[in-house]
């Protein structure tokens, strides 16, 4: 999981990158970097961090061009501690492309064999944003004839990227001095929104600027206007001068969304595939609402609360629907960032306490029924009870808006291993018993599937880590081993 951008605009563009990595900081924190296209020149900065931190006024000055792009990092591939594999990535030929990437490739040691055998490319990081862009400039190179680029050319080089290339991808480059291109993978599994504005705001100027982003929210508060998704498979190539090409680059295209955008990732104030992620939120807490019923005697639970800030949608909605008092007990510390996505276990456990504050008065003596938007590794679900206990609740209930997260993630979102699961091979009460919870109720999987997609054009969504179906049809047992054994979350 990461946060991508992409700006095709008749004024500097390095203002507007800027501020739209900000809005997609939540999508990741190890690192960011920022690239503009001036007339054929790259001028580039990258750092460890987060935005605010990692540009300085001296970096902005430098950052020239009217075309750029931009990206926050989540280590999914290779290490996250490396600056070396902060994005963009960057290759000289042709013309020189610089690439970011949100999601995770599959046939990564297919691919690297592929390209140094066969393609003659060095690749010098384990970062399969580095394959990514190796592929697409090789299959680039392959379609040109003479210096100048087509649309053709581009839209071919992507058809060829789609037939190599296996996982997930929402991708963004610039070709230097040719124009901005973006596309996504035949199953739409990560997000990718376009927007148009127009540049009437400039004198004697008259043409669309463009932003590509991984959430809607990003185009709409910068003035542009969402023009829809691109669609799984799909290519878009920009002009210089904002002219707008678009082709359908793969063979059996079909949209299957992470579902994990819309229980964690996401902000509520995004659409994603026609899907309001508030919404689905809602929806989520409407349907964990009847599971909770079933499972929990209601005269015992006093009051409902969620762990902020993604699950307060659903914990309203439940609460609601229930017709239990809804309650804040948990406050938040906006200064740290979000527990899941921080690297190793060790600091993920010291962060949950740093982030959240437990307010005694909201807790002493009652019987509390936490509602979470999911429980992965149990490490910070644990340290949540014990907080709520250490407030004074007499007894603790704990509710996840997601079903047991019980298989690996493999398509960008870093959950690589099955021991680390606090679900996996477990039954629910042995959680239970692992987080602390006098009792513990999980969504259903097919609820979580209706509450998503309901009243929208979607059919299916990616599920695989609740329900170990990988999309893509060539996750195999293997696979699953070799990322158990050099992968580390």
């Amino acid at each position: 999981m990461c946060g991508i951008v992409g700006v095709s605009a008749a004024q500097p563009v390095n203002q507007l990158v800027y501020d739209a990595l900000l809005l997609l900081q939540h999508r990741g924190q190890d690192s960011t970097g920022l690239v503009t296209d001036d007339g054929g020149s790259f001028h580039m900065v990258k750092a460890r961090g987060q935005v605010r931190e990692a540009y300085r006024t001296r970096d902005m000055r430098t950052l020239l061009g009217s075309t750029g792009l931009g990206h926050v990092r989540y280590a999914t591939r290779g290490s996250a501690a490396s600056e070396q594999e902060a994005q963009p990535f960057y290759v000289n030929a042709p013309y020189g492309i610089v690439l970011v990437h949100n999601g995770n490739l599959t046939n990564t040691r297919e691919l690297t064999a592929d390209l140094f055998h066969v393609d003659r490319r060095h690749l010098n990081s384990d970062s399969d944003t580095e394959l990514l862009v190796n592929v697409l400039a090789n299959e680039l190179q392959s379609q040109l004839n003479g210096a100048e680029l087509e649309p053709d050319d581009v839209f071919t080089a992507v058809r060829r990227v789609h037939e190599r290339v296996e996982g997930s991808y929402a991708a963004i480059a610039l070709i230097a001095g040719r124009g901005l291109l973006a596309f996504r993978d035949p199953f739409g599994i990560r997000p990718l929104t376009l927007g148009r504005r127009t540049a009437d705001h400039l004198p004697g100027v008259q043409r669309d600027e463009w932003m590509v982003a991984s959430e809607s929210l990003v185009l709409e508060a910068n003035g542009y206007e969402v023009v829809r998704d691109v669609a799984p498979g799909e290519a878009v190539f920009i002009t210089p001068d904002g002219e707008l090409h678009l082709q359908q680059c793969a063979e059996h295209p079909r949209l299957v969304p992470c579902s994990f955008e819309y229980v964690y990732l996401a902000r509520p104030d995004s659409t994603m595939s026609g899907i309001s992620v508030y919404d689905a939120r809602l929806r989520l807490g409407d349907r964990l609402a009847a599971t909770v019923a079933e499972h929990a005697p209601l005269g015992d639970i006093d009051v409902v609360m969620p762990i902020p800030d993604s699950s307060r949608p659903s914990a309203m909605q439940l609460a609601q629907r229930l017709g239990i008092t809804y309650r804040e007990g948990f406050y938040k510390n906006r200064y740290v960032g979000r527990t899941f996505i921080m690297p190793g276990q060790a600091v993920r456990k010291k962060s949950v306490r740093q982030k959240l504050n437990a307010l005694g008065t909201e807790f002493r003596g009652k019987n509390v029924l936490i509602v979470d938007d999911s429980v992965v590794r149990g490490t910070t679900s644990r340290e949540i009870v014990e907080m709520a206990r250490a407030a004074g609740a007499n007894q603790v209930t704990f509710a996840s808006a997601a079903p047991p997260v019980r298989f690996p993630h493999v398509y960008g979102i870093n959950m690589p291993t099955r021991r680390e699961l606090v679900a996996a091979g477990k039954r629910i009460p042995e959680v239970a018993r692992e987080i602390g919870a006098d009792r513990l109720i999980y969504q259903e999987v097919d609820d979580m599937r209706d509450a998503i997609v309901e009243g929208s054009t979607v059919t299916d969504l990616e599920m695989s880590c609740f329900d170990g179906r990988y999309v893509t049809g060539t996750v195999d047992d293997d696979y699953l081993r070799w990322v158990e054994a050099n992968q580390l979350s």
